[in-house]
Formats: structure tokens, sequence, C-alpha cells
């Protein structure tokens, strides 16, 4: 989704915002306020961190050029606009809606000045959007935990995190404190693939175990980056396109079927935290 919008987005004004549900607008902005803020901006680079996406958007009008620069820094009129999609909001860049593939529960509307639109899609209304000045959203980012494809998260740092905790390990894969940006599927089919059961405590890793659970850890992510997502009933990407990784699950949803892993056990669920998790018995012993 972010690879989709910085692809489009920077450099482009904003000429008008619509705002269809006023509870997506969160934090202290109201619609009004929101609208007044966001419209006349220029969006700059569309940037992650953990679940949130991050809209760089300045008032002065700087240049496409200032908003593709590498640094990631915004200027001294800049703010961040940040959107929490959760588990159906969806974005489109088109002429109209009825171009958008299956946009029917209308969010907010930011008009563009090249006559196109950045719809935002939200059937259950679970996201929203609020407003940060540079230095406020880095108090907040400075409370998540090291992203996983980061250069700087190694094995030995996954350790770090998990050895002191009795929590169960899939609980606090999706701790967003310690390890950001990890889905309850990813965490579902990293564990499977580094052979541990979702209900182990954390501390209880061996070293091995440690080391096998990085390396799923990021190849899973690596994968379904490249596949563009996982679909399974929401999710589109800004082309409208589906994500294909769904095709490669080897457990998640997958109750009852035989491991492709083991081709012995069957796959089963239980519940952790309110969310379901998927293993094999035999293969996450």
């Amino acid at each position: 989704m972010r690879r989709g919008l910085d692809a489009l987005l920077p450099g482009r004004r904003i000429r008008y915002v619509r705002i269809y549900r006023d509870d997506l607008i969160l934090g202290g902005a109201t619609p009004k306020s929101f609208r007044g803020k966001v419209s006349g901006s220029t969006f700059g680079r569309v940037r992650r961190r953990a679940k949130h996406l991050l809209f760089s958007l300045s008032s002065d009008g700087e240049s496409r050029k200032a908003g593709k620069s590498s640094s990631g820094k915004s200027g001294p009129s800049s703010f961040l606009m940040r959107a929490q999609v959760r588990m159906t909001g969806r974005f489109a860049v088109a002429a109209k809606r009825s171009e958008a593939a299956d946009f029917r529960h209308p969010g907010i509307d930011f008009r563009l000045d090249n006559g196109q639109t950045l719809f935002y899609d939200d059937v259950r209304r679970l996201g929203g959007f609020d407003l940060f000045a540079p230095a406020d959203w880095e108090k907040l980012a400075s409370t998540l935990g090291p992203e996983p494809l980061g250069r700087g998260f190694a094995a030995d740092g996954l350790a770090r995190i998990l050895s002191p905790l009795r929590a169960p390990v899939k609980n606090v894969l999706l701790d967003q404190r310690k390890i950001a940006g990890i889905g309850n599927i990813y965490a579902c089919e990293a564990l499977h693939r580094a052979r541990i059961d979702p209900r182990r405590h954390a501390c209880s890793l061996e070293p091995e175990e440690m080391r096998r659970l990085h390396r799923a850890i990021r190849d899973i992510l690596r994968a379904a980056l490249e596949g563009a997502g996982t679909t399974l009933r929401d999710f589109r990407s800004v082309s409208g396109s589906y994500g294909s990784f769904q095709n490669r699950l080897r457990v998640y949803q997958r109750a009852g079927d035989r491991c492709p892993s083991c081709a012995e056990a069957t796959v089963s669920r239980v519940v952790q935290a309110g969310r379901s998790s998927f293993f094999c018995p035999g293969c996450q012993r």
C-alpha cells in the first residue's frame, strides 16, 4: 500500500478534502480543522512505521523534487498525516470513485491538482486519520519496537526482546511496542516456518530457535511484500489488484487441513489474546 501511494502522490497538491465519516478524524483535530490544515498542502514522501502510513505534507507547495528527497526529514513548514487502515481501510487514486475497484463505503476524498482523487474507503470504519508535527510524531514513534526488516534487526536483538518475557511468543510478536509491523497472518506463518509452537513462553526459546524465528520473520515479510500482500477478503492494492501471498499460506485459516510441511498432522486453531493462532502440532512441538 505504501509503495503504491508513494509512486503516485509526491508533488501532488490537495485542492480540497471531503469527509464522509467524521469518526475517521482522530486525535485532537475536528473535521473542520482537518480540512483546513490539509487542503492546499502538497504531498511529499509516503512512509511507514509499524502499521502506520505517514503522508508528508507541506503547506508551502514544496516541489516534487523536495517531496522525493531521500532524507525522509520534513521541512519547517511541513507536517505529517497519519493513516491507520486497520482491517478494512483501502486507498485508490482515480478520476472517479466508480473507477476504483469495489469502493462502495466512502470515508474521505482528497481531490488532487491533476484531476484525480485519493479515495479512502473503509467498510467497517476501524481506521482513521490524524495530524502530527514531526517532533510529536517522533515521540510517539519512539514507543514502538524495531522494524523487523530494518538493517539493525538481528537475531541477537530478537533474543534480547524475547528472553525476559514469559508471555506466549505469538503474543509478543504482535505487540507493536516490542516489534513493529508484524500482523497476525505473518506471525502464524513465521512461527510455523520456524517450527515453534505459538503458545511457548517467549523466554523458553533456545538460541537456535531464536535464529530460526528471526530468519522466518524476515523471509515471510519479504515474500509477502513481493506478493503485494495477502487478500483474504477486503485488501486491495492502490491499483485495485489483489495480493497473492494468500496462495502461499501454509497454516493461516487452514485448520483441519493436512500440514504441508510434515504431511502427517492436521493444522490446529487456538485463540490467543482474542486472535486466532494456526499451527501444526506435529511440526511446532
